[in-house]
This record gives C-alpha cells, sequence and structure tokens, in this order.
C-alpha cells in the first residue's frame, strides 16, 4: 500500500503543478483562450472534430490570436491573413523557429533542414538553397528535366488505353525522380524498388500523419510510445527509409570526386570533409540522412498531393478544363510541349493552379513555428519558446482575400482583363522565414507537369462530375484527398 501511495500522492502532485502552471504563467500577457485542464489541456474542447475544425472554430469565439493546451503543451493560434502575415512576414525573425512536432521530432531529432532551430538552421538552409540552385533549381536545366520526365508520365498514361487507374503512384513517380535528380544525381526507372520504396514509405507516412493518430501522437508522444496503432508504422517507415538514404551516400562515398559533385549528396559530403576539423561544424553524417529525408519527402508529396487534387477539380467542372485545354492549344498547340515561356501567356492555366492550390490547402495548419524570443504581439506578449500555429486554412479562405472563398473560382486569380494577378494571402508554402525552399521547383513542376498532360489528354471521371466529392479524408498535417480512379482520352 505504501508503494501506491507514494504513486497516487507524485500524481496529484504533478496534477497541482501543471495546474499551477496552466493558470499562472504569463497570466495576464499570453492571448486569451479556452481554460485548459491538468494533463489534458484543452482537448474536451477538441475532441469532437477533427484539430484543423476545432482550431478553426475557437478562432471564432476566441479572435485571431488565442492561446490553447494541446495536452500540457502551450500553444498560441493564430488565423486569419493579416494576422498571419503581421506574424510570418512583418515579424518573421521573431517567429522564425520551428515548433514542436513529435511525429517528425521522434525521427528527426531537432536535426535536418525543416526542423532544426537556431545557427544550425541558418546555416543549414543558407548552404542548401545555393547548393539547390547550382544543381537547376528554378533554371532551365531542371526545366529540361521535368519536361523529360514528363514524356515519360506521358507514356505511362498512353498505355493506360483509356481504363480507369488510381493516379497515386503513377504521379508520384514522376513527381519524386526530379527530387532524387538533384539529391541522387540521377532519374529511376518507375519499377525501381528503390523509388518504388521511397513513394510507398512518404505516402504512408503522410496520410498517418494526417489522421487522427497523428494528431494524438503530437499531443501525446509518451503515451503512444507505449500504445499499439497505425502511428506506430511511422517509426518503421522512417527505419526504412533512413537505410535506403544511408545505402545510397555509401554508394556516393566510393565514388566521391571531390572536384566533380555530382548532386546533393556529393556535395554535403565535400562539405564535410571540408569542416571534418571543425568540432563546431554542423554538417554532419546524421543532418545528411536527415536533411535528404526532409528534401525527399518535401519533393514528393506536396506536389503529387496537389496534382491529384487538382485531377479531381477538373474532372468535377469540365468547362474549367476544356478551357484550360483551349489555352494550351492556342498558346502551344501540339506540335511542341509547354514551356516556363509559355506560361505569361496562359494567365487563365496559371490562374486555374494557383486556385487549386489554394482550394485544396493541403498544409491546412502549417508546420508548427516558435518564436525565438519574448514577443510582443497585438496587445499581447507571447513567450519565447512558445509554439505557434498559423492556420493557413483561414489565410486561403479568407472572405477579406478571396470574393467566393468556399468555391473554386480561376477568378480569384485573374484582374478585369483576364491577365494573372497575384494574391498576398496565397501561401501553400507558408511565408516569411520558413518559406519552403522547394517553392521554386514545385511551381515550375505543378505548371509543366499539368500542361503536358492537358495537351494531350482529356480527364475523365469514372462518375457523374456532381457525384464527385472534394472533401478530404483527413485534415491532419495534410489534406489527403479522397481514393478515386480516372480514364484518360487520347485528344
Amino acid at each position: 500500500m505504501d508503494g501506491v501511495t507514494t504513486a497516487i500522492f507524485l500524481l496529484l502532485l504533478a496534477i497541482i503543478c501543471l495546474s499551477l502552471t496552466f493558470t499562472a504563467s504569463d497570466k495576464g500577457q499570453l492571448p486569451p483562450g479556452p481554460k485548459p485542464l491538468p494533463i489534458l489541456g484543452n482537448l474536451l474542447q477538441l475532441r469532437s472534430q477533427d484539430l484543423l475544425t476545432s482550431l478553426t472554430k475557437l478562432s471564432k469565439e476566441y479572435g485571431s490570436v488565442y492561446t490553447v493546451y494541446l495536452g500540457p503543451r502551450r500553444v498560441v493560434v493564430l488565423s486569419g491573413y493579416q494576422t498571419v502575415k503581421e506574424a510570418l512576414v512583418d515579424k518573421g525573425e521573431e517567429f522564425s523557429g520551428r515548433g514542436s512536432y513529435p511525429v517528425f521530432f521522434n525521427f528527426t531529432k531537432g536535426n535536418g533542414l525543416a526542423f532544426s532551430n537556431g545557427d544550425r538552421w541558418k546555416v543549414l538552409r543558407r548552404w542548401s538553397i545555393q547548393i539547390l540552385r547550382n544543381f537547376g533549381m528554378g533554371k532551365k536545366s531542371i526545366e529540361n528535366q521535368i519536361l523529360e520526365e514528363s514524356s515519360f508520365l506521358l507514356e505511362v498514361l498512353r498505355n493506360t488505353e483509356g481504363k480507369p487507374f488510381d493516379p497515386v503512384f503513377t504521379l508520384s513517380r514522376s513527381v519524386s525522380n526530379i527530387i532524387c535528380s538533384v539529391i541522387f544525381g540521377r532519374r529511376f526507372d518507375y519499377e525501381d524498388d528503390r523509388l518504388l520504396t521511397i513513394i510507398t514509405f512518404i505516402n504512408d507516412n503522410f496520410k498517418i500523419m494526417s489522421s487522427p493518430w497523428g494528431e494524438m501522437y503530437n499531443i501525446f508522444p509518451n503515451l503512444l510510445d507505449w500504445v499499439p496503432g497505425p502511428h506506430r508504422r511511422l517509426f518503421q517507415n522512417y527505419a526504412g527509409m533512413k537505410d535506403l538514404i544511408a545505402r545510397s551516400i555509401r554508394e556516393h562515398q566510393d565514388s566521391l570526386d571531390p572536384n566533380s559533385p555530382r548532386d546533393f549528396i556529393d556535395c554535403f559530403l565535400i562539405k564535410m570533409a571540408q569542416e571534418k576539423q571543425d568540432p563546431l561544424s554542423h554538417f554532419q553524417m546524421d543532418t545528411l540522412l536527415m536533411t535528404t529525408h526532409n528534401l525527399l519527402f518535401g519533393g514528393t508529396e506536396t506536389v503529387g498531393t496537389t496534382l491529384r487534387h487538382t485531377f479531381l477539380i477538373l474532372m468535377k467542372y469540365p468547362k474549367i478544363q476544356a478551357r484550360v485545354q483551349e489555352e494550351i492549344d492556342r498558346v502551344v498547340g501540339r506540335s511542341r510541349s509547354p514551356t516556363l515561356e509559355d506560361r505569361v501567356s496562359m494567365p487563365y492555366t496559371d490562374a486555374v493552379i494557383h486556385e487549386a492550390q489554394r482550394f485544396a490547402d493541403i498544409v491546412p495548419m502549417n508546420l508548427p513555428h516558435r518564436v525565438i524570443r519574448d514577443t510582443p504581439f497585438r496587445g499581447f506578449l507571447i513567450p519565447k519558446d512558445t509554439d505557434v500555429i498559423t492556420l493557413l486554412n483561414t489565410v486561403h479562405y479568407d472572405p477579406s482575400q478571396f470574393k467566393t472563398p468556399k468555391e473554386f473560382n480561376p477568378e480569384h486569380f485573374l484582374d478585369a482583363n483576364q491577365s494573372f494577378k497575384k494574391s498576398p494571402a496565397f501561401m501553400p508554402f507558408s511565408a516569411g522565414r520558413r518559406l519552403c525552399l522547394g517553392e521554386p521547383l514545385a511551381r515550375m513542376e505543378l505548371f509543366l507537369f499539368l500542361s503536358s498532360i492537358l495537351q494531350n489528354f482529356t480527364l475523365e471521371p469514372t462518375v457523374k462530375p456532381e457525384d464527385i466529392d472534394l472533401t478530404p479524408i483527413s485534415s491532419g498535417l495534410g489534406k489527403v484527398p479522397r481514393p478515386f480512379q480516372l480514364s484518360i482520352r487520347a485528344r
């Protein structure tokens, strides 16, 4: 009994301490929010819906800046274009930290490009941007690789011969090959085990992270480490990806020519050798492993998922698809492939792609940020190291920025003369200091892949257009489109 009594006493003491933390810490400085319970935080207010819906609903009650407790973790939530822009752009330095995200952190341990902080993040980001540019990011050379990959994709689509198929792997293989060519120095055959393994692991993890299991793991990671469920596959997949990347790194080490780097991995290995004697160097083997994983994940899943959403949208609205095809025929014709130079002459196609990204809103809560110092913000004081969730869905669906935010409407990105019009509230790649460094590549891929496909084919649904459901199946980390099949008809 003494042991049980002691355990109960310690548990009660922990609850009291947590309760005092919730009620006393920074009182009068933090934004308002629902009253939390010890340990559970605000889970009772969040339990009835997915986290995205719940947080969006709370913003209507508590305003564009409020505090919520995800279990014991304190988070400030920002909603609406003006508020998010003020944080990420106007106060970009203060909000430049990366917040806690256990589904990634328990693998990366805060290492790598996307989830590091402080000097390590600044050094890795600056160096990575330069290396990626050297290998064609946003330049003509990478455009040629995308066009070449498009030709392989078009051949696969022709071979479907009009029969229904699931586009997930078909699109993911082509998209992933672009970032693979930058990282590994080569594209893979579509049946290559390495490419298929990468896509399988990444697609599966994106689904799990976007599910209730992924959401709960982010709130109670220590508890769910002991609970069976699909979330445990996350770390099996991570381990598999780490082994695959490590094998590729060993192959690079065996054939490395320091005077002639072939790809991102070669450049990182050379940088490691140059700073080998520096104990403070950020260029270590584990950093290379994690950074490579970050680039593969971001470069494979986001564009592939966006294309699938776009396919569904174009099949639901065949008149929009037909108008895009008419513009392609008029500007490009059928005798050559579309190029990036054509984009300025194709404002409607460009507007449809932007609107698809806005409407699909595939990373609706963004990756969490963190304030790196005590930060005055809209009459409140956000303490240093507080995590911040920026609700990008409230930016992309802000009625002050978009005339019909709940509808798919390419006119959001067209002016009165039907010329392409930018919107400051377009943030699918986030904004500010943590803006996705793959944005130039993703924009190129979306335009070239989609325009090439629609130049050659018409997308046809297996159900009536009015029966197509654009509602995603999950809205955690990402909005995953509902599984679907389609047929393609040669034009």
